[in-house]
């Protein structure tokens, strides 16, 4: 679920009261269904983006590999496809071949172009691509590099390529033009299914805060499962009601999502304000808006937490902050600080227990910032200013500006336009995707 990131950040207010507080980090190696199928390891929890496709892509009669093998599903061609072609049944793309590239012209002021070499490295068909473990079966390094195709038919459905082969008369691949389309990078194409578009949102999330059922969540079939990933990927965090409030049912909406990663916490830990670790979050002391686990080199992707207990006391009020909506703030208010978060790495570490210390490789941690270096998307938000280590290695003229540029930053996240804040209760769990492309941190209210 490569769950993946909206910061979001989070605070909790406590006074009196001491109440228990059950959390959670999954982490799933692969993809979140995102808008994109792209999804990153969410921690403890998950790690964000899978293929949310679960039809299969129109094929001709079996053939053996050494003729005209066809994939067997869309999981076996690296993507998630539309479901329908926006390719009409009379609208075939024209093809023409030359000695070092295929053309593909899908309309005359729109036309794509592929090496032979990226063509046949790409081959997609069971004796190249496992149908199974989805890895990559074709010797790269075996491939003439003046491999070029020796017949090839433009259908309906896709691109079928005869390619010379030393050990068989011939090998066939098959490309459907979704899949082209959708890999193309000369020039880049890239097809419009972003389903499940970001959202940015500030204080008004209060009126409608994204929520499913425990119901919904758990009930057999991924239709449940879906809508709530999706969610959390799509807002950055979502709230599961009516869960029972006992850290059974609590540690089974977890498994629901992916195996636990384990931390300095433990994997699955009931906690209150006892500084029973050396953490804040052990006491009645109210945190600022942070990320978690920045002194981690990949922090963790998804949290959950349930507030098991509180009573005889007040206080437990929790804050969610959107990350990514600051950060849009700040680009286009204060272009130069963006700028300046987006290249400054911060350290941090993790020292409270005597006996160990955790802080992020290199030691000279990551921008607050971080973008898709191909697309120059925002991915993911790292703050947390209490974890913050020593910034010694700053040029002195960069000094004044980074402090600048963190005041700016510091004074959109607690203005009250960007802050949602809600009680929980026992029943509802909070999940909030960390570190991938919604991150957002919280703390237990304590």
């Amino acid at each position: 679920m490569q769950v993946n990131n909206l910061l979001r950040v989070c605070r909790l207010v406590s006074r009196e009261g001491t109440p228990s507080c059950m959390a959670q980090n999954l982490h799933i190696r692969g993809a979140l269904p995102t808008r994109t199928t792209v999804v990153r390891p969410f921690s403890t929890g998950l790690y964000h983006r899978h293929s949310g496709f679960n039809g299969s892509i129109q094929r001709r009669p079996k053939a053996s590999s050494a003729t005209a093998s066809r994939p067997v599903s869309s999981d076996q061609l690296g993507f998630v496809p539309e479901a329908t072609s926006n390719l009409g049944q009379s609208d075939t793309p024209i093809v023409s071949v030359d000695d070092r590239k295929v053309s593909v012209l899908w309309s005359p002021q729109n036309w794509s172009r592929f090496h032979h070499m990226w063509l046949r490295d790409h081959c997609r068909c069971p004796s190249c691509f496992h149908p199974v473990t989805k890895q990559r079966l074709v010797n790269t390094f075996q491939i003439p590099r003046d491999i070029k195709p020796t017949h090839w038919h433009a259908s309906t459905e896709g691109l079928e390529i005869v390619w010379p082969s030393p050990s068989t008369t011939h090998h066939s691949s098959f490309y459907p033009w979704t899949w082209l389309k959708e890999h193309a990078y000369d020039p880049p194409q890239r097809l419009e299914h972003r389903v499940n578009e970001n959202v940015l949102w500030g204080a008004k999330i209060a009126r409608s805060p994204p929520t499913i059922t425990y119901e919904e969540a758990m009930e057999g079939g991924d239709a449940g499962l879906y809508k709530w990933l999706s969610t959390i990927d799509r807002f950055g965090f979502c709230f599961v009601s009516g869960v029972p409030a006992t850290t059974e049912a609590t540690e089974r909406l977890c498994k629901r999502i992916g195996f636990i990663r384990e931390t300095q916490y433990g994997k699955f830990w009931e906690f209150t304000a006892d500084l029973a670790k050396g953490d804040t979050a052990y006491t009645n002391m109210a945190l600022g808006a942070h990320t978690d686990t920045t002194y981690f080199t990949d922090p963790c992707g998804v949290q959950l937490f349930h507030l098991l207990s509180h009573t005889g006391g007040s206080g437990g009020t929790t804050l969610l902050v959107d990350g990514f909506y600051v950060a849009s703030l700040l680009k286009e208010l204060h272009p130069d600080h963006y700028d300046m978060l987006s290249n400054v790495p911060i350290p941090a570490h993790a020292s409270g227990d005597p006996t160990a210390l955790y802080r992020p490789t290199p030691p000279c941690g990551y921008p607050t910032l971080q973008h898709d270096k191909i697309t120059g998307e925002l991915t993911q938000v790292r703050w947390n200013n209490d974890d913050r280590s020593v910034m010694s290695h700053l040029c002195p003229e960069v000094v004044p500006k980074w402090y600048d540029a963190i005041r700016a930053w510091h004074t959109l996240l607690v203005s009250p336009d960007s802050e949602y804040w809600v009680q929980l209760v026992p029943g509802t769990v909070l999940c909030r995707s960390v570190g991938l492309l919604k991150p957002m941190s919280y703390s237990c209210p304590v």
